[in-house]
């Protein structure tokens, strides 16, 4: 019995150390983006990057197991375009904010589609959402105020760019709930990133700088294989320890992203944006909390 418990611990622990993983190669893309689009490179063309490398590997990934068309086909087409479209959009508009905003602020901002997907499961999963988790959405979107300060002489409009973001993960990861274990990780990997190089592609070009030396050709190519790394990683771990266990040690993309932007860009975030980040962290946490207690009852 004890050594069952430990086994069980011990694969809960490699599920959050892959977890811990995967939101710092996230965290990475976000950093070497920023410094990119500061150097002069546009964010279309960066996002094509960050799909391109993503999409290689995925059809590599899926004609593996045998060059047949049926490999590529899902009966879940719709849904998993609308989920690629999402992800896709979300990358986009956060890598044109990236050359505005400091690291912390979208990063903050971002996670609030935790919270976002808790206020959406009532009326797309049919979920009950209680005074409790309804007093936590509230309370985050409390916290995406006081980050972006709307009223504030320091307001930019690009913010709301982040907005849109954290709506759009929120109803990606609902669509990922909805199809997780219907569609193939693999399969769901190589639309998103097929959708992801291919739409962008004409836009990409149709802007492209140069990158001067080699090493920004190596951070451009390092965005897509980080982004294909950092979504498999994440999506492993949820077979070593359940999403309730693993949600807490999402946020230290916030911490990475702190970190980054303190030793990269010397800024320091001011107390605004830490006190509506730990503001969003909160509200989060409550969901995660009733969450839990929900599933254990």
């Amino acid at each position: 019995m004890a050594i069952a418990a430990r086994a069980q611990q011990d694969r809960a622990a490699l599920g959050i150390v892959m977890t811990l993983g995967a939101y710092a190669f996230f965290s990475l893309i976000d950093t070497t983006v920023k410094w990119l689009v500061l150097a002069g490179l546009p964010a279309f063309q960066l996002a094509f990057m960050r799909y391109l490398p993503h999409f290689i590997i995925s059809t590599l990934l899926v004609l593996r197991q045998g060059a047949n068309w049926s490999n590529f086909q899902t009966d879940h087409l719709g849904l998993v375009m609308l989920r690629a479209f999402l992800l896709a959009s979300a990358t986009l508009f956060n890598f044109i904010t990236l050359k505005y905003l400091s690291l912390t602020v979208t990063g903050s901002i971002m996670f609030s589609a935790p919270i976002i997907v808790c206020a959406l499961s009532w009326p797309l999963l049919g979920e009950r959402v209680g005074p409790w988790r309804w007093g936590a959405i509230v309370l985050g979107f409390v916290g995406v105020l006081v980050v972006i300060r709307p009223f504030d002489a320091d307001f930019h409009w690009i913010a709301l760019l982040n907005v849109y973001n954290a709506v759009s993960l929120a109803l990606y990861s609902i669509i990922t709930r909805k199809i997780s274990g219907v569609v193939a990780a693999e399969t769901m990997q190589f639309y998103m990133g097929a959708f992801g190089a291919i739409m962008l592609a004409p836009f990409a070009l149709s802007v492209w700088v140069m990158p001067e030396t080699g090493f920004q050709w190596a951070l451009m190519i390092g965005l897509g294989i980080w982004g294909w790394a950092g979504h498999e990683i994440f999506s492993r771990a949820h077979a070593y320890a359940p999403a309730n266990t693993l949600m807490p040690y999402t946020y230290s993309f916030l911490l990475y992203l702190a970190i980054a932007s303190y030793v990269v860009f010397n800024d320091v975030p001011d107390g605004w944006t830490l006190l509506g980040a730990g503001i969003i962290v909160c509200s989060g946490f409550i969901v995660w909390w009733r969450t839990s207690r929900k599933e254990i009852t």
